[in-house]
């Protein structure tokens, strides 16, 4: 693997780790049900909690990380070949595919986890009914797996599309320069084979 993209797979697992762990510890820390108090009928109050911080952070290194890989393998649609694709693109464009869609998804999590984590004193009414709302369990949790899952489809797509680009640029490494040529042959005349006495060939021998 050249420094690059080892540089590029350590950058962008190290925030998709980071992303985790910061949405593993929201996740600990959001404000459950329990802790919410109720004022008045139409008021809730709730405790001060770092998971709106933690989760803005995961979030952040979660966009960061798919830009780093997005950035550094370019439009997977340009790179696009007019021939058959082999199994390094089927995979580079799988894991393209899935690490948007993980991201997306990952990203919409942490954010909704975030805002949730943000209210004070807010009222909701729903068919006459005031509700307070908390972020439920798992939804930074999910957000941390998918943070993980997107970092690594991203990992593995770069890769397939450097070593496809590689292997179309050097397709064969150790091969040198063979010069073509036709093996040189005498050419055969059509004289007749000519015939030496015996006796003067005996006498050539002796002189």
């Amino acid at each position: 693997m050249e420094r690059k993209a080892l540089i590029v797979c350590c950058v962008v697992g190290f925030l998709g780790l980071l992303a985790a762990a910061t949405s593993f510890a929201a996740e600990a820390t959001r404000i459950k049900a329990s802790q919410v108090h109720f004022v008045s009928i139409n008021q809730c109050t709730y405790p001060r909690s770092p998971a709106m911080g933690l989760g803005l952070i995961a979030a952040l290194a979660l966009m960061v990380s798919q830009i780093i890989i997005n950035v550094a393998t370019g439009c997977v649609c340009c790179r696009r070949s007019s021939q058959i694709p082999d199994s390094n693109w089927k995979v580079a464009l799988a894991c393209f595919v899935l690490s948007w869609f993980t991201f997306v998804i990952g990203f919409l999590l942490l954010l909704t986890g975030a805002a949730l984590n943000d209210q004070r004193g807010e009222e909701n009414v729903y068919f006459g009914y005031y509700y307070c709302y908390v972020v439920k369990a798992g939804v930074f949790a999910g957000g941390a797996i998918l943070s993980l899952a997107s970092a690594a489809f991203g990992i593995v797509y770069y890769i397939s599309l450097t070593e496809k680009k590689n292997a179309m640029q050097y397709p064969y490494p150790n091969q040198g320069v063979i010069a073509m040529a036709q093996p040189q042959i005498p050419s055969q005349t059509n004289q007749d084979p000519v015939f030496v006495h015996e006796d003067t060939y005996v006498r050539r021998q002796f002189t």
